[in-house]
């Protein structure tokens, strides 16, 4: 069978489809594996409780569970909860904002397919326009979005070394390149698959820029504040109508319910909510439903900063203890500074294997992480070594699933190393 050029990016390897297809088989397999790599959130007893109230009040409410289910919203999602996205950022942080610079698309991945090739791609008069990362590692759900090739342009980063054999990324300026063939500058703040806040000052550089370009700053913000807030530094959020910031409901404990928020200047808003309309009709309805009182009294806010921060930030430190204690002194380990997000990032200097093949050998183990050359998109072509020194590991997971698979991590990186 024969498929257009389009069809052929996706019958190769993808790096995204490899993590998802784990996540979905490991679900379903007899003994299931220790999932370390996936992104998905860890069961919070305290936000599923209110999940559960909140649909028991939406099943016992005539007529409600019937609209939620049973009608389309407009394709910039459910004005309710735009409406009370709006004033929740009017009222936190005083942005000039109303329901016209949201949107809401079907999770975050939606939302970059439609920003990036608004913004990358060809252009009248047959020139091309790239992405720009400035600080890579980036995400891995980044790399396939484009529609057309060499789509990406990534800044390799300036590694500081710290105490503790920790590890940060920082943005690189001096290497940083900008001109005409930039369309937008990106970035994942808390940064998957790192963990990296990318610093205030970084930010405000990083705005100025794209400002003297004339081109969008996208923030994804999945991890960020206000919510789900899984950040463990100090992290200034910022929107203007030059900044397009990416939300998610994923990572406050609603996955499945594909729910991605796009802040932006109403032109963009416009023109994402009629690409919705042309790809899937409109936004799903139900995690909107689910939300709408959290956000309406601000108490999203409040579950995020005493509830869901705290319960990963203490799975940050004891997964980060667990392996500063089974790796020894003598394995060249360092672990990128855990700042958010639900990850650690791990770099074997010098590792005589690659992370592809670390990646099959602890499958075979039963534990599954993500390679690290996966997150380097629009820089293919750079023969840098760290990225194939490096894995990500989650902690979200249960305790004794993330106590076991650090284990065997540990004990297969010792044969590595021997």
């Amino acid at each position: 069978m024969k498929f257009s050029d389009f069809g052929k990016r996706f019958a190769g390897e993808i790096g995204i489809g490899e993590l998802m297809d784990d996540l979905g088989d490991a679900l379903v397999s007899d003994p299931a594996p220790l999932m370390l790599g996936g992104g998905n959130p860890a069961h919070i007893a305290e936000v599923q409780a209110l999940f559960r109230s909140r649909m028991k009040d939406i099943l016992s409410s005539a007529g409600e569970f019937e609209r939620v289910i049973g009608n389309y919203d407009t394709p910039q999602g459910a004005k309710a909860f735009v409406g009370a996205l709006a004033d929740l950022f009017r009222d936190e942080f005083g942005w000039s904002i109303g329901p016209e610079n949201i949107a809401l698309t079907n999770g975050s991945q939606n939302a970059f397919f439609s920003l990036f090739n608004l913004f990358a791609g060809k252009f009248e008069g047959g020139h091309s326009k790239q992405i720009l990362l400035p600080l890579a590692p980036e995400y891995i759900g980044y790399s396939e979005v484009g529609l057309e090739p060499n789509f990406f342009q990534a800044n390799r980063p300036e590694i500081e070394l710290l105490d503790d054999r920790l590890f940060k990324y920082r943005v690189d300026f001096d290497r940083l390149k900008m001109d005409d063939s930039i369309g937008a500058i990106c970035f994942s703040r808390p940064t998957n698959p790192t963990g990296n806040v990318v610093t205030d000052d970084e930010v405000s550089r990083l705005r100025e820029i794209a400002n003297a370009q004339g081109i969008p700053l996208i923030i994804d913000n999945a991890y960020g504040t206000p919510f789900p807030n899984i950040i463990y530094t100090e992290a200034q959020p910022v929107w203007d109508e030059n900044i397009v910031l990416c939300l998610s409901l994923s990572k406050f404990g609603l996955p499945s319910l594909r729910t991605g928020i796009v802040i932006a200047r109403e032109e963009i808003i416009q023109v994402i909510s009629r690409m919705t309309s042309v790809f899937s009709l409109a936004p799903g309805s139900l995690g909107p439903a689910l939300a709408l009182d959290l956000v309406k009294s601000g108490e999203i806010t409040r579950v995020s900063n005493e509830t869901v921060k705290p319960f990963y930030e203490e799975k940050a430190n004891r997964a980060v203890a667990q392996l500063r204690r089974e790796m020894g002194d003598h394995i060249p380990m360092r672990i990128h500074k855990p700042e958010g997000a639900l990850f650690l990032w791990l770099w074997f200097e010098g590792l005589p294997i690659s992370s592809q093949e670390l990646y099959q050998r602890l499958k075979k183990k039963g534990v599954l992480v993500v390679s690290g050359h996966y997150f380097f998109p629009g820089m293919e072509e750079d023969n840098w070594d760290h990225k194939n020194q490096c894995i990500r590991v989650t902690y979200a997971q249960d305790e004794a699933v993330v106590k076991q698979g650090i284990s065997l991590i540990a004990e297969e990186i010792r044969k590595v190393f021997a």
